[in-house]
């Protein structure tokens, strides 16, 4: 009998060698999809969880799903570890490819430089691990992945999904006020139209943004519109910690917002707002969330007692959060840009959190309207905010109570992820 030496392996290879296998498995049972979304994230994360939510039900209806996203993002509250240019990560259930980018100010220009590195990275991806796409999503913005997921369909024969969750170079165009003859907008609007020509389908995640789409795409067929969502059965809440806890007012009417603070949210205006109020003690403002408008907003409002300013907490405490605010607020500037409708899951948390809403935003058929969960008063007007404020503060609580019911139940019924997932799949 001859005997030999059999190589035991270290737990992390022998747990990678059974994800592998059952992968493989998975393959043979349904297709392999790619999303390919810099920006891409998980409850851990704390920002970009949409890819994560639908993966969820993909994989049960048997398909595997790779995100493909970058190892950095100003908007992660906790960032992947990661080692090499590529790191394979399975994040309760779903696998997550993390491509090596380089840190940057998100005010500079090494922001473009870490959307061309990772553009440019994913024509490398260690296909052999990831398995040959059938399907690749592409979420914009950024935009320059759409480049190299055209040349990876022509590679795998794929089919080409390019997701749109803001409209570029219009977001620039209209709220930054650049030229059309801008070398960068000039460069955008060609990926644009490259993705919009070489995709098979495109997914918007703005109502009305059909028109305009299908004049560059030139085939209507193509259009889904597939909106942002939320999962009340996927989310696990944590609580709030107890220093952020010290921070929020009591026995106060709290308009509160969550959230980025940059200059697509109009919160200048909020502050405004606060600067009219400011002799009602009654009514506070707090404002959580991290953002390059941030450092303006507090010096902008120094002066005022009425607004408190909250670090960026998790995803995952948001809800919590939500729970001591008696209204919140969701901003927009006046630009025709919102014409083609907005997808931002700020409604979603507020609704799931059955709160009332006020918005300041133009004309368009958003959520708030859509439920009645809700008031709309124009947009960057300190003064139309403050009034919404006080017919509010003037309601009764069961007034506000209904308007946070009505915003509950429009997005159990339209929101979902499961029912967003199927949607999607039916393009795979």
């Amino acid at each position: 009998m001859i005997c030999g030496i059999k190589r035991i392996l270290p737990p992390k290879e022998v747990l990678w060698k059974i994800k592998m296998y059952e992968n493989e498995k998975s393959m043979k049972k349904g297709k392999n999809i790619w999303v390919i979304n810099q920006v891409a994230g998980n409850p851990e994360s704390g920002w970009g969880e949409r890819h994560y939510y639908l993966s969820k039900k993909w994989i049960e209806d048997g398909y595997n799903v790779w995100i493909v996203s970058g190892s950095y993002n100003h908007m992660f509250k906790n960032f992947p570890v990661t080692e090499g240019q590529y790191t394979l990560e399975n994040f309760e259930g779903t696998n997550f490819c993390w491509v090596k980018c380089p840190k940057y100010d998100p005010k500079s220009i090494l922001r473009f430089y870490s959307m061309i590195v990772f553009a440019l990275k994913i024509l490398f991806l260690p296909n052999r691990k990831l398995g040959r796409p059938d399907s690749i999503i592409v979420s914009s913005m950024p935009i320059f992945p759409i480049f190299s997921g055209w040349l990876l369909k022509l590679r795998f024969s794929s089919k080409l999904i390019f997701e749109i969750r803001d409209l570029w170079p219009l977001t620039p165009i209209h709220l930054m006020n650049l030229s059309r003859y801008n070398p960068m907008i000039m460069l955008i609007a060609w990926l644009e139209k490259l993705g919009y020509r070489k995709s098979d389908f495109i997914v918007s995640l703005l109502p009305n943004s059909f028109n305009y789409i299908n004049s560059i795409s030139r085939k209507p067929e193509k259009f889904r519109w597939i909106p942002n969502g939320i999962s009340q059965e996927l989310m696990v809440e944590e609580a709030l910690p107890n220093e952020i806890v010290q921070m929020i007012p009591r026995d106060k009417f709290i308009i509160g917002y969550t959230g980025t603070m940059g200059i697509a949210n109009a919160l200048n205006y909020l502050v405004d707002a606060a600067r009219l109020l400011k002799g009602k003690q009654e009514i506070h403002f707090v404002l959580v969330g991290d953002g390059y408008r941030k450092p303006y907003l507090e010096a902008d409002s120094k002066n005022l007692n009425n607004i408190t300013f909250i670090p960026k907490i998790s995803k995952n405490q948001v809800n919590q959060m939500l729970q001591y605010f008696d209204v919140c607020f969701i901003g927009r500037n006046n630009t025709k840009l919102f014409d083609h409708g907005v997808s931002s899951n700020k409604y979603f948390d507020y609704m799931l959190a059955k709160k009332p809403i006020l918005v300041s935003s133009n004309g368009i058929k958003c959520p708030v309207e859509l439920a009645n969960a809700g008031l709309i008063v124009n947009p960057e007007s300190g003064k139309d905010i403050m009034n919404g404020i006080l017919e509010l503060f003037n309601a009764t609580q069961e007034e506000r109570n209904e308007y946070g019911s009505n915003g509950f139940k429009y997005v159990k019924k339209n929101h979902i992820f499961s029912l967003l997932s199927d949607k999607y799949s039916s393009l795979f």
